[in-house]
């Protein structure tokens, strides 16, 4: 393995929804030869483009993004797919002597990339129905009391409600006899692919959710609706992961005839400020991301990204960039 010195350079700009991640790149694109690894794990479906924000093409031109549009909307796509995607993508992409960056919300593609999957036993799509059966038949908190039996150190650092991991970590101790907290102590100790410089965005809670629910507003003037219908007339299951989606499920519930769009924009605005707030919460574990309130502070993004590049050249012997 290569020393942290040694390890390729990796910039990453994170944040929640809405908060200036693209525009960010495209002006960092303008004084850097950088190129985009999308970390969003819904812009790899091809076809869902206005309901998940999409750098535009304009944006594509001025700054090359990669990740995206990589699957159909009904296929399978898991974190280890985009682990390997992206790995692949940064590779190419320091091979042209350009400085990759890691962009996007979803935290765990994030984490995946920079730190590297916890080895431990994969899903069992039999025994999570299993486990989501028993939650069902018992009363909401049963797998999290049984979590908290099992494997107390994961317990504390899992909300109560959040029964997606609660059933990966009951899967992992079903299967392999071990409790996840374990696997994941040992994987702290793994050396990190990249070395990496992480710049987070966050704006002030009431200006992201301004950003918010102008970019809701932006949607369904630029055709929400009509993207949305024309996902369910090619056959699309409206339960399949991708339209799942904020944004797609709730305009679903409106084409059904269920709301009105008032009432549907409305839903898309809460649950995206919702979904932010799981964002920020998620990144805030991160003690290396260093914060910013939003693009506007060039001057110390650019000292941050000029030091980082510094470092790089004198650990390179060269300069790629």
């Amino acid at each position: 393995m290569m020393s942290v010195r040694e390890a390729p350079p990796l910039l990453v700009i994170c944040g929640p929804t809405a908060s200036g991640k693209t525009a960010l790149a495209v002006e960092l694109a303008r004084r850097y030869p950088i190129e985009v690894v999308s970390a969003d794990s819904r812009q790899v479906y091809r076809g869902l483009d206005i309901g998940t924000a999409k750098a535009t093409a304009a944006e594509r031109r001025q700054v090359p993004h990669h990740l995206l549009d990589v699957v159909a909307p009904d296929e399978e796509f898991s974190v280890a797919d985009f682990a390997s995607l992206a790995h692949t993508a940064i590779a190419d992409i320091l091979e042209r002597g350009r400085l990759p960056v890691l962009l996007g919300g979803t935290g765990l593609y994030l984490r995946a990339v920079t730190e590297g999957l916890v080895d431990a036993p994969t899903g069992d799509p039999a025994l999570r129905a299993e486990l989501l059966e028993r939650e069902g038949r018992e009363g909401p908190g049963t797998l999290f009391r049984l979590l908290r039996e099992v494997d107390p150190p994961l317990a504390r650092r899992i909300p109560p409600g959040d029964v997606t991991r609660t059933v990966r970590a009951l899967e992992v101790y079903r299967l392999s006899g071990r409790r996840l907290s374990d696997f994941q102590r040992e994987h702290a100790f793994a050396e990190r692919p990249y070395r990496t410089l992480k710049l987070g965005l966050a704006p002030s809670r009431e200006e992201l959710y301004r950003r918010i629910d102008r970019r809701v507003e932006g949607m369904l003037e630029q055709g929400l609706a009509a993207e949305v219908r024309g996902l369910l007339e090619r056959g699309l299951n409206p339960g399949c992961k991708s339209l799942r989606t904020i944004g797609y499920r709730e305009m679903i519930c409106h084409l059904r005839g269920e709301i009105p769009l008032a009432e549907a924009t409305t839903l898309i605005q809460r649950n995206s400020r919702h979904y932010a707030k799981r964002q920020l919460t998620w990144f805030r574990g991160d003690d290396a991301i260093i914060w910013v309130d939003s693009c506007g502070e060039s001057a110390k993004l650019q000292k941050l990204i000029e030091l980082f590049l510094l470092r790089t050249r004198s650990g390179y012997g060269q300069d790629p960039f």
